[in-house]
């Protein structure tokens, strides 16, 4: 989406190479190989030495396996990789060529840290004594001193992104929301997620288990006007999956319960936030802990299926497919009961694919698991609209107002309103990324291009309204709280 097109191939390439390895059964035996397989030298591909692309695949490797990488804190699913992020320009100012050496020397009189010398052709700014204050810029005259933001740290909504003495990014723990849009803004690709590819093919393998797709409300749209609900059905069974559910219908699920929720709130004149988005969870928890008691007790749509299909099936095991990176933050973090296992971005489902040499094909409508309202979910306002609608066909009298957040930055307002008592609205609908789900890091195509996909599939998705199709399954057999 953002990242450059080459950092894309070498990440899908590890994820084919490390998934078919894997339904091989000869990962543990091989996996050395795959840095040379991709890499054979003599030249160079993208780096100053095969080496250290080598390492780079190394750790991308390691990244496949859902392991931990060397600095990176074990907690967090979004890992810097040193060997790539080396290469980052370490000092946040530079001094270009409009510099004219001149005999003021108004940037070094300016720095108050003893940082800037003067050059034979220009001054010289030493990276480990500047302290980034701006002072240098600010006084040439020439505007020779440019100041260069690196994109992971510019695109953090939450300044989660430092960096230590050599120059190597750090994701701070306790800010991080794990939204993954450091992922996609590093053009280096310095910056990756721990997968559960692994994982979900050992699952696929044992006869014991039954593992079930759940499809993100999102996903309709990315791949074109013709891939449907159905043809995820089609090729899930072909990758090996026990069945496929859409998630719309635990957006028809969740939207049912927060209803409730909200309804009962609103007559005690108490003030929620939505809880489906965990990216905007995690805000909440990490930077207004305060308000963490808002947080609606409602599970996320992909919780409520994942729920739904234990409490039928005992050996089941769910696996969420869609386009965010904070949802495995959602298993592994939150560690809510019955939520589902593990979780796959796009690239990494399809890594599975090619690995099967399965495919999406075109294929009709027919399979229609969700209400337009539960479909709607993967949108921004769509979590608001469905529960409105929910409230219509319970009849409820109430009439609430909802600040719906969309992006980060709008999260970050709402919350910080509610948290000084000026929030003119009843309830929050939090999305950390703009657009929705359907904007989120991993999605397969940009936001533009899938909307006219999308509204012409969600177009045949009838007109059943929530609680009608919900009737339809045995709700009462799982609960759809946290606790």
């Amino acid at each position: 989406m953002y990242a450059d097109e080459n950092v894309i191939k070498i990440k899908h390439d590890v994820l084919y190479q490390v998934a078919k390895l894997a339904f091989e059964g000869k990962l543990q035996e091989k996996k050395e190989n795959i840095q040379y397989d991709l890499i054979p030298g003599p030249q160079p591909q993208f780096r100053c030495c095969i080496y250290k692309e080598r390492e780079i695949i190394r750790q991308r490797v390691l990244l496949t396996e859902g392991q931990t990488l060397y600095g990176n804190s074990d907690e967090n699913v979004i890992q810097v990789i040193h060997s790539a992020c080396e290469d980052c320009p370490i000092s946040a100012y530079t001094v270009t060529e409009n510099c004219q050496n001149c005999i003021g020397k108004a940037c070094i009189n300016a720095c108050k840290f003893g940082a800037i010398s003067p050059g034979r052709h220009r001054s010289h700014i030493d990276a480990q004594k500047c302290k980034e204050c701006g002072k240098c810029a600010q006084a040439c005259p020439y505007n020779a001193i440019a100041h260069l933001v690196r994109p992971c740290k510019n695109s953090c909504p939450v300044d989660a992104i430092t960096y230590d003495e050599f120059g190597i990014s750090v994701i701070d723990e306790e800010k991080c929301i794990r939204c993954g849009k450091c992922i996609h803004s590093c053009p280096f690709g310095a910056i990756g997620s721990k997968t559960f590819i692994v994982d979900v093919i050992e699952a696929l393998k044992a006869e014991d288990k039954n593992v079930y797709a759940l499809v993100a409300p999102a996903t309709e749209g990315q791949f074109g006007p013709n891939i449907t609900m159905k043809s995820w059905k089609v090729a899930m069974h072909e990758v090996g999956f026990t069945d496929t559910i859409e998630v719309g219908l635990g957006g028809d699920l969740t939207a049912a319960y927060e209803s409730e929720e909200w309804m009962e709130a609103y007559e005690k004149g108490e003030k929620k936030v939505t809880s489906c988005c965990p990216g905007f969870v995690n805000m909440v928890r990490k930077h207004y802990p305060e308000l963490a008691d808002k947080i609606s007790t409602t599970v996320s749509p992909m919780c409520a299926v994942s729920r739904m299909i234990k409490a039928k099936d005992p050996n089941a095991v769910t696996v969420f497919i869609g386009p965010c990176i904070a949802k495995k933050s959602e298993v592994k973090d939150q560690k809510i009961e019955g939520n589902a296992d593990y979780v796959l971005t796009y690239s990494e489902i399809r890594a599975m694919m090619r690995a099967k040499e399965v495919t999406l094909k075109p294929n009709d409508t027919s399979y229609q698991e969700a209400s337009i309202y539960g479909k709607r979910f993967g949108n921004s306002g769509g979590v608001t609209a469905a529960v409105i609608q929910s409230m219509k066909e319970l009849n409820a009298e109430c009439d609430p107002k909802v600040c719906q957040a969309n992006g980060a930055a709008e999260c970050k307002k709402a919350l910080l309103l509610l948290k000084v008592g000026k929030l003119p609205e009843d309830f929050i609908e939090g999305m950390a990324c703009e657009g929705g789900c359907v904007g989120g890091p991993s999605s397969y195509n940009d936001q533009l291009s899938t909307k006219k996909f999308r509204d012409e599939l969600l177009a045949q998705a009838g007109d059943r309204g929530i609680h009608e199709n919900l009737e339809n399954y045995h709700v009462e057999t799982f609960s759809m709280h946290r606790e």
